[in-house]
């Protein structure tokens, strides 16, 4: 009887989709960015930089998803060190180093200068806690079965989100779901869960409420888009999805992103793919994102250990998160804060640290075996 011969292959169909989604992605920032960068004497201002991030970001991928996703919990020669130790450790250094030396950009340091090169380490403090989280599981997942082994996580996270906290909220918010979700998905027992998202809950609440104003004044554009004058980008941005019908008016055509929404070709950019190619259009793009999330549950649930599928889970609820809470934003659903739509917002640090998780994933992918 002949023996069944088995291959390892890339998951083509969450490529397709990375590349489709990303594609896309450059396409709506130069239809949204067309006119702003045009006030600059560049029309292609913004689509060449993102251009070039989502190439190198792909380059960057391929070459993640050759590697085994093992050598990040692999030791140094005879070094107790690993790689995932040496990333968080980095992450934390990063993220002090913002506030202390950081760009201060319409009144907030998120940016960290690096010579030629600028970024946000928050992104990069995403991938650290994903690996983290998915290390700590894989050395005890029986830990989450009880409550002290959540603290224990949490207490090694903590301030990684403190220190994001500082300047960047939404990104905090981000960091800190993909720290309760990962734990949830690993812990067998998931009571104690509920317990502690009603204290979040409540310590949100309390934040907002008695934190600093411009918070609490958030909520109140939130209460009352039509009137309130802060709440100019979000009304703006309604208009456009209102403007859009069924079909859209078409690519580029656009009307709101003349000077009417600032800077749609970044977080506010689902408005201007609501106006152009209507609700049929942003449906496709949601489905989009569906079919991409439902391949790296799938490429999770078939991974060889549980490193590589927490790796997968820790990568699917932060897109998820973002994704969820970007349209959520636009459509005016809940407050408004900055988080940017995966692939499609203008942005080079986002973009190619999304390529590099979802080489991890591709990594993972390519180490299931297959008949």
């Amino acid at each position: 009887m002949a023996k069944s011969k088995y291959i390892r292959q890339y998951d083509f169909m969450l490529l397709i989709l990375i590349l489709g989604i990303a594609l896309f992605g450059v396409v709506m920032i130069y239809s949204a960015g067309y006119y702003t960068a045009s006030l600059k004497n560049n029309p292609f201002l913004y689509v060449r930089t993102q251009l070039a991030c989502v190439v190198g970001g792909f380059i960057i991928m391929v070459i993640i998803s050759r590697l085994d996703y093992q050598i990040l919990i692999q030791r140094f020669g005879n070094l107790r060190v690993r790689l995932v130790h040496v990333l968080y450790v980095t992450a934390l250094i990063l993220q002090a180093s913002v506030l202390v030396i950081g760009q201060d950009i319409n009144g907030a340091k998120r940016w960290l200068k690096i010579g030629p090169i600028s970024f946000q380490p928050s992104e990069v403090s995403k991938i650290a806690v994903i690996v983290f989280i998915a290390y700590a599981v894989y050395k005890n997942r029986r830990a989450l079965d009880e409550f002290q082994g959540f603290i224990r996580i949490a207490v090694y996270v903590s301030p990684l989100i403190l220190l994001i906290l500082k300047e960047n909220m939404s990104s905090a918010i981000i960091v800190a779901g993909i720290m309760f979700g990962m734990c949830f998905v690993a812990s067998k027992k998931k009571l104690y869960f509920a317990v502690i998202l009603g204290v979040l809950v409540l310590g949100g609440a309390a934040v907002i409420i008695f934190g600093a104003g411009f918070r609490l004044s958030r909520i109140e554009m939130w209460r009352d888009v039509e009137n309130h004058a802060g709440a100019f980008q979000i009304r703006q941005g309604l208009y456009a999805i209102a403007s859009g019908g069924l079909f859209g008016k078409g690519l580029g055509e656009s009307m709101q992103k003349l000077g009417f929404i600032p800077e749609a070709y970044n977080d506010m950019i689902f408005s201007v793919v609501c106006e152009e190619l209507g609700v049929v259009g942003a449906a496709i793009v949601i489905f989009a994102f569906l079919a991409l999330l439902w391949r790296i549950v799938v490429i999770a649930c078939h991974a060889p250990d549980i490193f590589g599928t927490m790796l997968c889970v820790g990568v699917m609820i932060q897109l998820a998160i973002q994704v969820i809470i970007n349209i959520a934003v636009v459509t005016n659903t809940i407050p408004s804060t900055g988080i940017p739509l995966p692939f499609i917002s203008y942005g080079g640090t986002s973009v190619m640290i999304i390529m590099v998780e979802m080489g991890m994933v591709l990594s993972v992918s390519r180490q299931i075996k297959q008949k």
